[in-house]
């Protein structure tokens, strides 16, 4: 296969192999690599009729000695387990989880984008419940799986602000799933986010189920903001997904920026106190926000048309970080070892 490097997309891509492993009768089997890139799963999965499934996103980074990173690896297989803890399935220890990681970038090795075309190799961990069955309970046997596909740079040409619009759709529920990564969250954001690109905005911002008045998440990704007064905040809600994005660029906005770093709630009528705002997680890193159209109005922050300093700084650390060109913190980056 010939690949174009520096025309990469975000799309689909079958690379020669994947990990598949079976959890049964109490226990994971060993695992292994495979080339069948279909999953065969009965008919009466639970995965299939009752949603009893998640999964996670990781990219793999070519360095510019050559050598590949993972990136807070670890913090992914906790948080599948979480999901799977909510869920009622099989957790996968995360030993197991990051060995299948390591064996699918290794064994697809040659298709981890060269240092310099920004792209990266795109992981996907799924854990589904499969089996026979069709009544309302969890599945009597788990599939594991890992498969990659190189993409390409999420922003052609660098950070490009764009526009995002409240919602009057509920992303989540109190005290549902909204904190695990699960796929119901993201089918039921597809006619949202469908309506909101029908009016020219780049996805719809969610806001609190219960109020309406404090800002949530930004489509399938993290919101923050950066105040006035030098803060970075990102809102605080028991159903926002845990992003390891977020969390990464809160401890850098404090430690490499000096700012001061927060979670908090973020109410709609008082964006005026941010002077950069953006969205952030795995796939695009960091998506500045040029502005957003409220109930009342559209608010601007730094521009629509250039990423904010604070904004830029936060990228260029956290990439930098991700590809080897910074110092990562203790136990950021896990190398490849071949």
């Amino acid at each position: 296969m010939t690949i174009d490097w520096d025309n990469l997309g975000f799309d689909y891509i079958k690379t020669p192999f994947r990990y598949i492993s079976m959890w049964k009768d109490g226990q994971w089997d060993d695992g292994k690599l495979t080339e069948d890139s279909t999953l065969h799963i009965n008919e009466g999965s639970a995965a299939l009729h009752y949603g009893q499934q998640c999964f996670e996103g990781l990219k793999a980074y070519r360095c510019k000695d050559g050598s590949i990173n993972l990136f807070r690896v670890d913090e992914n297989s906790k948080r599948m387990n979480r999901s799977a803890k909510r869920l009622l399935m099989a957790e996968v220890p995360e030993e197991k989880f990051i060995h299948a990681i390591e064996e699918v970038v290794k064994a697809n090795e040659a298709f981890v984008p060269p240092y310099g075309s920004g792209g990266t190799l795109y992981i996907r961990p799924l854990l589904i419940g499969v089996g026979a069955g069709i009544g309302v309970s969890p599945a009597p046997e788990y599939l594991f799986t890992v498969f990659c596909m190189p993409v390409g740079a999420y922003f052609k040409g660098g950070l490009t602000p764009t526009n995002f619009i409240f919602s009057d759709y509920d992303r989540a529920a109190p005290q549902g799933t909204g904190a695990i990564k699960v796929g119901g969250n993201y089918a039921a954001s597809f006619l949202p986010g469908e309506e909101a690109k029908e009016r020219h905005f780049s996805d719809c911002i969610y806001l609190d189920p219960i109020t309406h008045t404090k800002i949530e998440e930004v489509g399938s990704a993290n919101f923050f903001g950066i105040t006035k007064d030098d803060r970075f905040v990102t809102p605080l809600s028991p159903s926002i997904l845990p992003s390891i994005t977020k969390y990464s660029l809160l401890h850098l906005a404090e430690h490499n920026l000096g700012l001061e770093a927060v979670e908090e709630v973020v109410f709609i009528d008082d964006l005026d106190r941010f002077k950069e705002a953006g969205a952030c997680g795995t796939a695009a890193v960091i998506s500045p926000i040029g502005g957003i159209q409220t109930y009342k109005d559209f608010h601007v922050f730094y521009s629509e048309q250039e990423v904010g300093p604070v904004t830029q700084k936060l990228y260029d650390e956290l990439t930098g970080i991700q590809f080897g060109d910074i110092a990562a913190p203790a136990g950021w980056i896990r190398k490849i070892k071949a």
